[in-house]
């Protein structure tokens, strides 16, 4: 039963806003909590805002800056938003933290998009999230992934089995 929920925030494209009248696009705060609370999920949550980076610029320093965030946190379930193109050398990088289920979802397209798949992919993660046992896990296009054997296709812009 998911009594609290810690949501780790990494920026990717479920935050991105629109800067300018070119079309390019910023990293906003953290949606994951106003989509959570226009939901009124029945359960208690905090969101970490620790950094707002497209997930091509995340590095070694910024996975092991979440991987002892995680540590740190004195709840159970784990949920990281985080870009697409890095989700999976993130997800790699979290692997056997003891005692936690966690859980990292992005989003294809900006949350503040009409069509976006970032509340199905979070809805995906907060219900794997209380099913699940301890580990580390993907939730993207409507499966949960093992980081291990999951990738981006690029091309066809979703998640799939790795070959």
């Amino acid at each position: 039963m998911l009594q609290h929920l810690t949501i780790v925030a990494t920026g990717g494209t479920i935050d991105k806003i629109y800067f300018d009248d070119k079309s390019t696009f910023q990293i906003g705060a953290p949606q994951i909590g106003e989509i959570l609370t226009s939901l009124g999920v029945a359960f208690a949550f905090e969101v970490i805002p620790l950094m707002r980076k497209d997930s091509l610029h995340v590095t070694d320093v910024d996975r092991d800056l979440v991987r002892r965030t995680i540590e740190a946190q004195p709840h159970r379930q784990v949920l990281v938003t985080h870009g697409t193109d890095t989700m999976v050398e993130t997800a790699r990088v979290l692997e056997g933290i003891e005692g936690k289920v966690i859980v990292l979802t992005g989003a294809l397209n900006p949350a503040r998009f009409q069509g976006s798949d970032a509340v199905f992919n979070i809805g995906c993660a907060v219900g794997a999230l209380q099913t699940l046992p301890d580990g580390v896990y993907i939730a993207m296009n409507g499966r949960i992934w093992n980081p291990a054997r999951v990738r981006k296709n690029r091309e066809a812009n979703r998640f799939e089995e790795a070959s």
